[in-house]
């Protein structure tokens, strides 16, 4: 039985542990001695259970059983379902998983748990199925809810990657169920639908498993081969081989022998890295940055969009100021840093970018029109994260040939104007050596 990999959709963690938070207080009424009893008995209990998954369920089952009328039962079947995804006892995540979603419906982890439990638990069982089935759709519609949502351009890439992961897991989920209750058709269709969405080895031998189901061998070998070649690095050596055994046993019925399955691999390997290479190219398009490790080859965005990529900068020393609106400090450093800038304009080889690093980029061109800045102002997209800048302002200088020649976090505003002029300079080569920051 092939188990569905784990997945949590990351995009969606503040929004759960937005739905986590108790409401606004308001004046509660003491509690009963009852009550007051009850939350003795669960911290008791909850205390010697010492953080063991197994004995937290034994614990709680043992309260509920003692309290079935709880006003904690909430959290506590919230609780049972977390350790028994931790413990993978899928016939507690399903029996306490299900009464969670009554309080959480909307809780992607549980949800998507709870929906892969029902599936895995019984194979054969049509209405347990159908059940499945509702899950899914549900999972489907929140995740495109939330992929409707408004985002930041440089988290645009990170979205789409997400939303894909979640609706193709979504399809895959319901690939399975509609497949159980005998729709060998619909779970074709929607396997494929899910493979389509984010190409995977799970998808793609969802789609052959109900292509042979349907006796359609020759098509249910060519997705065999897509799972068995298709980029995954979820998949796992058992998947792997369970992709060769049913991709020979539907080639062989098909053709009476496995000769020309070298061709199909083949092509299957051509078919599904192209596949994965035209999402990759998407992706990049909408984040140029995706999986850039160096800086120099860093591309950040002006306030209208346009993208400047550092690299292409080579041949001049480069001055990065990260900044953003709500810093005071880079505020008091502006009027020293367009000093700096003066020193410097006849030069063509020197350039000043300055980098602002504010989570909602909406405040900054109001901010610049207010306080009258210079407009000439590029998002970091990332790069303050990728170069470890923790606290603004801070000042990194770049030589002709790329390299960092200075760092200088933070400033001191009676050397600040002094301290930048040397290291540029510097970076220019035309001192020996940079003072240090005192």
């Amino acid at each position: 039985m092939r188990a569905f990999l784990p997945f949590v959709l990351l995009l969606f963690a503040a929004r759960i542990a937005a739905a986590q938070q108790p409401q606004a207080p308001s004046p509660a009424p003491m509690p009963t001695t009852a009550e007051q009893t009850e939350e003795e008995d669960l911290g008791r209990a909850v205390g010697e259970a010492s953080g063991s998954p197994i004995d937290t369920i034994r614990a709680l089952e043992a309260h509920l059983k003692k309290y079935p009328a709880t006003k904690r039962r909430r959290e506590i079947v919230r609780t049972l379902t977390k350790s028994a995804i931790e413990m993978h006892d899928d016939r507690r995540l399903i029996e306490y998983g299900e009464q969670a979603l009554v309080f959480d419906p909307e809780d992607l982890q549980i949800l998507d748990r709870v929906t892969g439990a029902l599936l895995k638990s019984d194979t054969t069982n049509p209405e347990k199925a159908a059940h499945a089935l509702t899950y899914a759709k549900r999972f489907e519609t929140i995740v495109v809810n939330v992929g409707n949502e408004k985002v930041e351009r440089r988290d645009a890439a990170r979205r789409k990657d997400e939303i894909d992961r979640g609706l193709g897991r979504a399809f895959l989920y319901q690939a399975r169920a509609l497949g159980t209750m005998g729709k060998f058709d619909e779970a074709v269709a929607m396997a494929q639908k899910s493979y389509e969405r984010y190409a995977s080895e799970n998808s793609a031998h969802e789609a052959g498993r109900w292509l042979a189901k349907s006796g359609k061998n020759q098509e249910a070998a060519e997705m065999f081969a897509n799972a068995l070649m298709v980029p995954d690095t979820r998949a796992t050596d058992s998947d792997r081989a369970d992709d060769r055994k049913a991709l020979s046993e539907a080639w062989v019925k098909a053709k009476g022998s496995e000769a020309g399955l070298g061709d199909l691999i083949l092509a299957a390997y051509d078919r599904t890295n192209s596949l994965v290479a035209a999402r990759n190219q998407k992706l990049k398009e909408l984040d140029p940055n995706r999986d850039v490790t160096d800086p120099d080859e860093y591309t950040v965005s002006d306030l209208s969009g346009k993208p400047v990529k550092l690299s292409d900068l080579k041949g001049k020393v480069l001055i990065l100021d990260f900044w953003a609106t709500w810093c005071g400090p880079c505020r008091a450093q502006y009027p020293l840093y367009e000093e700096v800038k003066k020193r410097f304009k006849d030069r063509s080889d020197v350039m000043f970018l300055a980098i602002n690093s504010d989570e909602d980029t909406s405040l900054v061109k109001p901010f610049l029109e207010q306080m009258k800045w210079n407009k000439n102002v590029y998002f970091d997209d990332g790069l303050a994260r990728l170069m470890s800048v923790s606290s603004i302002p801070a000042t990194v200088v770049f030589d002709k040939q790329g390299h960092i020649t200075s760092r200088m976090n933070g400033y001191l505003p009676e050397r600040f104007v002094e301290m930048l002029t040397d290291r540029i300079r510097y970076a220019l080569g035309e001192q020996t050596e940079a003072k240090p920051i005192k």
